[in-house]
């Protein structure tokens, strides 16, 4: 059985398996006392009542304390929330859930990592780059038997092709050079069968033993895009041993091509690979026997997974004492490396700030002087930029032209239209050549699409003649068993909508949600819409009030006040119209 396994197979499991709970006094289902804070038997409470302050949810199997703050704000699984109770590492768990660790299948996805503060079972010195030595690596005290293959030679081999290949990501030949990058136009995993295709790869290499193949072909499929990056020999963290040899201040980035853009900027940067890979950071920082010679700043990817990483990143730092700064470099862009192909002068002005007084060069960034350039800049560049006409005469007049980059809120009590409203603007926007990306988190998909065809029936009899008796209801549209008692002229209307609606459905993207789509997601899709399309889309939430909360222990209300929020950042950054439907309660209105 594999680690993987053995993870799965915990976390398929409630916590109750494993660990015996109090259950509440109140006898609700799925409420406990908390085995860590205590909470849940009413003595934490003024009025003495049960709180049940531990929950588990039976579907998911998450296990969230609402009282003590004893796991993360969304909870933890099985696995992560048996780590904190028992206080042990994985090897530990493994062996109390009744698993034989010593006959563990190790993956070969690259050297596994244990997390920050847990000692490991076998203790190793680490050498420069916070590898261990020796033919060993460690997931918390479980050994994996691999020896680790030199491949300095392999690296050299390939610097010499590196001007094959014009893909380099805006990184100049200095930089790709001084970090040993090279260029194989046949690579294939090491381990791999010959039966596997081989494809064009830069080389970047993480230490004598690792390194990233990166596909540079630009026409990938999607399974191309999955195995487009990989990563070979035990995980090292990428520039390491900038941290105890630079000048300057060291960025700390994600990926390898983050850092190698911060260097090209004339910065410092160490790349740690991805975000899980935080806890090996904090802990090499920490098993080392000196301590970063310069402040560290905190750049994460600008997501999700970047920003809850640079948090817990962060809060590391802080425990280790090592000085520190968090600063968000990128935005609006997603990594550095996308910054400098963007904006190469920009990245370079800040990272020089920053060399020359981190502090001030964070604190500043919300000085209205260093963003007036740049304000400049955006008036020039929104030149040729046009608003974008909703397609109603009067409410274009109202909005000045039509929608604009910002928040937009349409506002009303239930079933007045708010939805067969904001779709047919989308459809307006859309026959207008404007790609809309449209977030359904009630309606199906299909539902949609029948009240665009719907409309087109109605809108074809007012402009060529005929009898409205024969426009289609949505219902009329879905449902099939109704086409046998429709007459011919009623089944070519149908026939005409639809190819109608099919000349501009290709510019409006529908994804179907059911609470389970937050800012976030709505973040990423608008990212990739426009890395992979090239073109801004107009965004449409329908509706507000059931966007996954950004916060399962604030009230309704505060949950939509951030998501109002989120929403404007996301206008703000991509500089595009966001819709959001909102339905107002009937109460509301009440004299």
């Amino acid at each position: 059985m594999t680690l993987e396994q053995m993870r799965k197979e915990i976390n398929s499991q409630p916590l109750t398996t494993y660990v015996s709970l109090t259950p509440s006094p109140d006898k609700q289902p799925n409420k406990f006392v908390c085995p860590i804070c205590g909470s849940g038997t009413g003595n934490h409470s003024p009025e003495h009542k049960p709180t049940g302050a531990l929950h588990l949810y039976p579907d998911s199997k998450r296990v969230i304390c609402f009282s003590g703050g004893c796991f993360t704000d969304k909870g933890e699984d099985t696995l992560g929330a048996l780590k904190i109770i028992w206080n042990c590492n994985e090897p530990e768990i493994f062996r109390r859930c009744g698993y034989d660790i010593n006959n563990i299948a190790i993956g070969a996805t690259g050297r596994p990592v244990h997390a920050f503060g847990q000692k490991n079972h076998e203790t190793i010195p680490p050498n420069q780059d916070g590898a261990r030595n020796g033919s060993q690596s460690d997931l918390n005290g479980i050994v994996e038997n691999d020896p680790q293959t030199d491949y300095s030679n392999f690296f050299l081999q390939a610097c010499q092709n590196l001007m094959q290949t014009e893909y380099h990501r805006g990184i100049s030949i200095a930089t790709l050079q001084r970090f040993q990058v090279g260029f194989v136009p046949d690579w294939r995993h090491p381990k791999a069968p010959d039966s596997v295709p081989t494809s064009p790869r830069l080389i970047v290499p993480t230490s004598q033993n690792s390194y990233l193949a990166r596909d540079t072909r630009l026409d990938l499929t999607e399974i191309q895009k999955k195995y487009s990056k990989s990563k070979v020999g035990n995980v090292h963290i990428f520039n390491i041993q900038a941290l105890w040899t630079s000048d300057k201040p060291v960025f700390i980035v994600e990926g390898e091509f983050d850092a190698m853009s911060i260097c090209d900027a004339g910065g410092e940067a160490v790349g740690i690979g991805s975000t899980s890979m935080v806890s090996k950071l904090l802990e090499t920082i920490q098993n080392s026997e000196k301590k970063p010679v310069q402040p560290l700043i905190v750049a994460l990817d600008s997501d999700k997974a970047g920003h809850e990483a640079a948090l817990k990143l962060s809060e590391g730092l802080k425990i280790l004492n090592i000085p520190y700064f968090a600063y968000n470099i990128a935005s609006p862009y997603k990594d550095a490396n996308d910054f400098l192909l963007q904006d190469r002068q920009r990245l370079t002005e800040k990272v020089h700030a920053v060399n020359l007084n981190p502090e001030r060069a964070v604190y500043a960034e919300n000085n209205v002087s260093s963003h007036l350039q740049e304000f400049l800049y955006g008036i020039s560049a929104s030149v040729n930029t046009l608003c974008i006409s909703t397609g109603f005469r009067q409410l274009d007049s109202v909005l000045d032209g039509g929608f604009y980059e910002g928040l937009y809120i349409i506002g009303a009590i239930s079933s007045l239209g708010k939805t067969t409203l904001a779709m047919q603007i989308c459809d307006n926007i859309a026959d207008n050549g404007n790609d809309v990306l449209v977030f359904s988190l009630e309606m199906a998909r299909s539902e949609l699409m029948a009240k665009s065809i719907s409309r087109l029936t109605l809108l074809d009899i007012l402009r060529n003649g005929g009898d409205v008796k024969n426009a289609k209801t949505a219902r009329g549209i879905t449902t099939g068993s109704r086409y046998a008692g429709y007459s011919q002229t009623e089944k070519d209307l149908i026939h005409r909508a639809s190819e109608n609606y099919g000349k501009y459905a290709g510019n409006i993207y529908i994804y179907e949600g059911i609470g389970d789509i937050g800012t976030w997601q709505i973040r990423e899709t608008v990212e990739n819409h426009i890395r992979i399309t090239g073109k801004k889309p107009v965004v449409l939430i329908d509706y507000l009030q059931i966007l996954a909360p950004q916060d399962v222990k604030a009230t309704d209300k505060q949950n939509t006040d951030k998501s109002v929020i989120e929403l404007k950042r996301i206008s703000r950054d991509f500089k595009i119209p966001v819709l959001a439907v909102s339905s107002f309660n009937r109460e509301n209105f009440q004299p």
